[in-house]
Formats: structure tokens, C-alpha cells, sequence
């Protein structure tokens, strides 16, 4: 395979971070409320710090595709290379309404972070409204999880099942 067949390293590395980024605040998400509400202010601040990062990071990475990285031609052609592109748009969107779903819920919240200090509360409105926004953020997450799941299906099929090289374009060779 030549260097062509990949994706350049930062795309790459914009891919897996942004993946261990998203599992490590949906892990964090899941233990927030064992430790229970008054001790719930670290893992709860590294979600929202993670968040943080997760939007700057797609921001970079979305300009970076746009502007600077590889640009490779589709694995697949027909139904499937339409399935895949609708696919990684569809990635980009639900980590785009995870991001937008959270930044307001926090906007409305406005969490302790760290025992620094409290985030500033920039929309007010009422606890159905908030409770809304939390519920569409974990709607968003799962819909995510379960569309990301899928991804990484197809690139196992990739690998094991049609015994091709599209996995190795995302590898840093």
C-alpha cells in the first residue's frame, strides 16, 4: 500500500483522540452519579472540561479537513460508499449536537468546576426546559454510541470479512 492510501497523521490522530476523548467523558458520565451530589464535582468538571476540549478539537479538526488533510478517494462505491459517507457525516452532526446539546445544558446549569469556581449561568429558564436539553444531550450521546458502534462494525468487516486495506487508511503507518 502507498502513502496515498492514508490518511495524513494528523487526520488520523484527529480521529482516535476525538474517539478517546468521547469515550472517556461517556465513562465519566456514568459514574457521575455514584458519587453522589456533593461528591460528584470532579468527575463532573472533567466531563465538562473534556466537553470543552471535544469542541475545540472538532473545530480544529473539521478546518483541518477542510482546508489541509488528505483527501482520499471512497472506499466503496454504489449503496455502500453512499451508506459510508452518509455515515461519517451523520458522526460529525451527532458529535456536533452532543457538543451543542451539553454547551447549553451547562449554559443553564452553571457547574462547579474543580472547587475553582462556578461556571457563569448564561440562559435562565425553567427546569423543564433544562431537564429537555439534558434529556436531548444523552438522546444525542446514544444515538452517537450506537451509529459510532456501526463505524467500527463496517471497519472490522473491512479488515476480516472482505480482507481489504480501508482500515489501514486510519492508522498511522
Amino acid at each position: 500500500m502507498t502513502d496515498t492510501l492514508r490518511y495524513d497523521r494528523r487526520t488520523v490522530l484527529f480521529h482516535w483522540i476525538t474517539l478517546g476523548m468521547i469515550a472517556a467523558n461517556w465513562g465519566l458520565a456514568q459514574i457521575v452519579d455514584v458519587f453522589g451530589r456533593e461528591n460528584a464535582v470532579w468527575p463532573r468538571s472533567a466531563h465538562i472540561l473534556i466537553g470543552f476540549a471535544l469542541i475545540l478539537l472538532i473545530i480544529a479538526r473539521l478546518l483541518w479537513r477542510n482546508v489541509a488533510g488528505s483527501k482520499l478517494p471512497p472506499a466503496d462505491t454504489g449503496a455502500l460508499g453512499l451508506a459510508a459517507k452518509a455515515a461519517h457525516w451523520g458522526l460529525y452532526a451527532l458529535v456536533i449536537a452532543v457538543l451543542g446539546f451539553g454547551l447549553a445544558y451547562e449554559a443553564m446549569r452553571g457547574d462547579d468546576i474543580l472547587a475553582l469556581g462556578h461556571l457563569p449561568v448564561l440562559i435562565t429558564g425553567e427546569r423543564a426546559l433544562r431537564s429537555a436539553l439534558r434529556g436531548y444531550h444523552e438522546l444525542a450521546t446514544n444515538l452517537l454510541l450506537i451509529l459510532a458502534g456501526v463505524h467500527a462494525t463496517a471497519a472490522l468487516a473491512h479488515r476480516y470479512l472482505w480482507k481489504d486495506s480501508v482500515l489501514q487508511r486510519m492508522t498511522i503507518g
